[in-house]
């Protein structure tokens, strides 16, 4: 990886530590989801990312690579977590096109598409308690910071900052949408899993451009 681009190499990278990040913390996740949801985010996240996994090698573009992990995971993780995160990097990949690289303002202009599909999906919206409060504040601080002239690190670094935050903020609100809305007030007081494995994706990805 340049300082200036992800390959096709960099995003399989992400993809892979996204995994193992999923799979130490799978308990972690479960234990948030078991408070107001169905106490299976954990293991179904844990389940679709290692069988997203199991296909990084199959790809020969940047497309091809996020298509084939939003169909797996949507056919792979149970729950709403599997459409949501599968729509993500299904329009991800829409928005790349056949490339073996990306500059820093097309991987942040495919995530976009990726989650706007997303909130298109789940019909959700920032302070709904969900993903979207830790997946909208990161692409905003990612795109802010590269339009500054950032560099690659420091934006993905600014994005994990932002979506830790927005993970974080999701404590005190009051569920809007998903399980965690049945329980109305009583849904404040817990982080949003979504949210938490959301933040997983930013934390991957400082890995890689670390490295």
């Amino acid at each position: 990886m340049s300082a200036n681009e992800l390959t096709l190499d960099d995003l399989a990278e992400w993809l892979r530590r996204f995994a193992t990040i999923i799979d130490e913390n799978k308990r972690y996740l479960t234990d948030l989801d078991s408070a107001i949801g169905d106490a299976d985010h954990g293991a179904n996240m844990a389940r679709g990312t290692a069988a997203v996994v199991t296909t990084l090698d199959q790809a020969n573009s940047i497309d091809a690579l996020l298509k084939k992990t939003g169909m797996t995971l949507v056919s792979t993780v149970g729950g709403t977590a599997g459409p949501l995160y599968g729509t993500m990097f299904m329009k991800m990949g829409m928005a790349t096109g056949q490339v073996m690289t990306l500059t820093p303002e097309e991987f942040g202009k495919a995530l976009r598409a990726g989650i706007e599909g997303l909130i298109a999906r789940g019909k959700t919206e920032l302070e709904d308690k969900t993903m979207i409060d830790a997946l909208l504040p990161a692409i905003d601080a990612f795109d802010a910071a590269i339009d500054e002239g950032a560099s690659l690190h420091d934006a993905v670094e600014s994005a994990q900052e932002a979506s830790a935050a927005g993970r974080d903020a999701t404590i005190p609100m009051v569920a809007r949408k998903g399980r965690a809305s049945y329980l109305g007030e009583r849904s404040a007081g817990h982080l949003d899993p979504g949210a938490a494995s959301a933040t997983y994706l930013w934390d991957a990805l400082t890995d890689v451009v670390k490295a």
